[in-house]
């Protein structure tokens, strides 16, 4: 890190992927600066720690001639941008400081894959940090233990954990000594506008960059992971793990609940030990199992770490309680695209005495036009659906079908609900029975649904 300033001003630093690269530079004794739209809880605690923090976008924020550090979020008519660009300051990309803030550390893992890497990322951490490793990491969500998504725990540690971001194609900069990919599928369709095709050539480009001592951890039981396989020969360093396929690491005597998870990890056809989660469904054995395999590969030995899967509770916003009340329980989950969606919906499906229930909030109109009939599919398996209102995300509507004629298509046990969280949700309340599990599913304000619906019963009695 030599090579730049000690100090930095973040655009938009309330952001998850910013605030966590934000709080390493302070924990390193650089001088951070940062604006955004609100005082949010990341921009909060990144003051405390001595960030000079600027509400709102102005030229006149930028102090001195910090490097400026932006993300794809951020439009070329932003005034800091603007400002920045008029005096020659240095500008760079998140994933730049990111590359730089990892290649630091020999011990750099990876997570990546178009789902799940936000779960093993911060597993992997929490692992790390409950063992007395003291990683430092920069996750793409709250790890609820520790409070934080990130981190830089010992200034000397060899450890370092990210979630690597593949939706703008930049994750082929950076150069893991240890990369998990969980698995490869059609997402980001603004950008991967050949679907799966084109994220199999981002990771093909990731692969081939890589340290000839770089490992590459990679599910078999995927099959967009499969092709990827096939699609480099020449790439020697694969090492699979897997649920129903032979591999050098593989889950065997799965067992699984509605809260819980547990299964038998062997390397090698041999018996290493139990794991105990406290996170129900099969993509989470394999999300553990992963994060495991890495663990391993990176000389770590399995009793160290083990005993700490059962304490970790999840992500922020995976499978995490927003609400209960009346025998109700609300869950809130970031589940965004289809395959997440249904493999939350199958975690609990044996498991639930009531209805299953689910309030979805589509994420961007171009996801929702690329996956609409998958989104239909996967959500004819609930009891009942409530459909809100596509959360843009800053995209402009590009026509096709709506919300509306969404929930028609699925039927009678669905309904439309027009206009705010709160307007949705006093219609919604009414449609609730005891002993229903409820999913709040998006990536937007969706996550202020459980609350509010609490509150609604709340004055209700």
């Amino acid at each position: 890190m030599d090579n730049f300033s000690s100090d930095y001003h973040f655009i938009a630093i309330g952001g998850i992927g910013q605030s966590a690269l934000a709080k390493i530079l302070l924990v390193q004794g650089k001088k951070v600066s940062g604006s955004d739209i609100s005082k949010s809880k990341y921009v909060q605690k990144l003051e405390q720690l001595g960030a000079k923090i600027f509400i709102g976008h102005s030229e006149n924020n930028i102090c001195g001639t910090p490097v400026i550090v932006i993300s794809s979020a951020i439009k070329e008519d932003n005034p800091e941008l603007i400002e920045a660009k008029k005096r020659g300051l240095k500008i760079i990309h998140r994933s730049d400081l990111l590359k730089i803030i990892s290649d630091k550390y020999p011990c750099f893992m990876g997570f990546s894959g178009t789902h799940g890497k936000t779960t093993t990322s911060g597993m992997c951490a929490y692992l790390l940090s409950k063992s007395g490793l003291k990683p430092a990491y920069a996750i793409g969500g709250i790890i609820p233990e520790l409070n934080t998504n990130g981190d830089c725990e010992d200034i000397n540690t060899p450890y370092f954990v990210a979630e690597l971001d593949e939706s703008d194609g930049t994750i082929i900069k950076y150069s893991p000594k240890y990369l998990l990919i969980n698995n490869l599928e059609a997402d980001h369709l603004d950008f991967y506008t050949n679907g799966i095709e084109d994220v199999l050539k981002t990771f093909s480009t990731l692969v081939n960059s890589l340290e000839e001592s770089s490992k590459v951890l990679i599910n078999l039981d995927n099959t967009g992971n499969l092709r990827l396989i096939e699609q480099n020969p020449n790439f020697k360093n694969f090492i699979g793990y897997a649920i129903n396929t032979k591999a050098k690491y593989r889950a065997r005597n799965v067992t699984l609940d509605i809260l819980s998870s547990s299964f038998d990890i062997y390397v090698d056809d041999v018996f290493v030990g139990k794991i105990e989660l406290s996170v129900p469904g099969i993509h989470n054995v394999s999300n553990a199992l992963g994060v495991a395999a890495v663990l391993i590969e990176a000389g770590i030995e399995f009793n160290i770490f083990a005993q700490y899967f059962k304490s970790f509770s999840g992500m922020g916003r995976r499978f995490q309680k927003s609400a209960e009340f009346n025998s109700i329980r609300v869950i809130d989950d970031y589940a965004h695209h289809p395959q997440e969606i249904k493999a939350t919906l199958d975690a609990v499906k044996n498991y639930n005495d009531g209805r299953i229930v689910v309030i979805f909030q589509p994420h961007r109109y171009s996801r929702f036009q690329g996956f609409y009939d998958d989104f239909l599919q996967v959500l004819k398996t609930a009891d009942y659906v409530a459909v809100l209102d596509v959360y843009s995300a800053g995209e402009k509507y590009i026509g096709g079908k709506t919300p509306a004629d969404f929930a028609v298509e699925l039927g009678n046990q669905a309904d439309y609900f027009a206009g705010t969280i709160e307007n949705a949700a006093q219609k919604i309340i009414n449609k609730l029975q005891k002993n229903d599990i409820v999913f709040t599913f998006g990536a937007g304000d969706i996550t202020k649904m459980g609350g509010v619906l609490n509150e609604l019963y709340l004055l209700k009695k």
